[in-house]
């Protein structure tokens, strides 16, 4: 553990809570892509399957949990409790673009060719791609409500904070994770036009607006 790590798990726990609370609070779905969230929960339970073979500390046991518990409660929220709010109609994005590839390079470039080991690179090359039915929602809709942009600028800089945790530990401890630290990458590459309007418009009180 250290500082970057820890913002970075911070930034991406409150993410989450802004996306419940958002969703919560307004009582709607309005803008949220359901497919995002889909991929988001497929993410965490396959990363996090040795949550019963591998105790490493109380926090990271009770952040795999949590991250696995408000994945499902989106889900439930998105597809049950607030269901006529969901806008399917924009949310189109061909998630099995992302699935397929992400199972095959799992297949291929991993540490070990084992369950848990294939599963957890799985989890990573899909997280890396997870958020692209969102960006793509909202570009399609040309606009994201203020409380989606601070969601998923939140989102976004957990990745690059982990970014500089990998940093870190290469300097500090000799230690680096090709898979990682690409997947990382690509995965705040695709946040880059969002952070520039992000900055430039939502920290200024304006409303963020996409070209289509």
């Amino acid at each position: 553990m250290n500082l970057f790590r820890l913002a970075g798990d911070l930034s991406h726990l409150l993410a989450i809570i802004i996306l419940l609370v958002k969703i919560w609070r307004t009582r709607s779905c309005s803008g949220i892509s359901a497919r995002s969230q889909i991929l988001f929960t497929i993410v965490y339970i396959t990363r996090y399957l040795d949550l019963f073979t591998n105790f490493i500390s109380v926090y990271n046991t009770v952040m795999k949990i949590f991250f696995i518990a408000a994945s499902v409660a989106t889900l439930y929220l998105i597809y049950l409790k607030f269901k006529p709010t969901y806008d399917r109609n924009h949310d189109t994005f061909r998630i099995e673009f992302l699935v397929v590839p992400s199972i095959v390079l799992s297949l291929i470039l991993n540490h070990e060719f084992t369950p848990l080991e294939v599963l957890w690179t799985f989890s990573i090359y899909l997280e890396s791609v997870a958020i692209l039915p969102q960006l793509f929602m909202v570009s399609k809709t040309g606009e994201a409500e203020t409380i989606t942009s601070h969601y998923l600028f939140c989102l976004g800089s957990y990745r690059g904070l982990y970014i500089l945790n990998w940093l870190y530990r290469y300097y500090s401890e000799k230690f680096y994770d090709p898979i990682a630290i690409i997947a990382g990458i690509v995965q705040t590459f695709l946040y880059c036009d969002f952070f520039y309007l992000y900055v430039t418009k939502v920290i200024k009180g304006k409303a963020l607006k996409l070209p289509a």
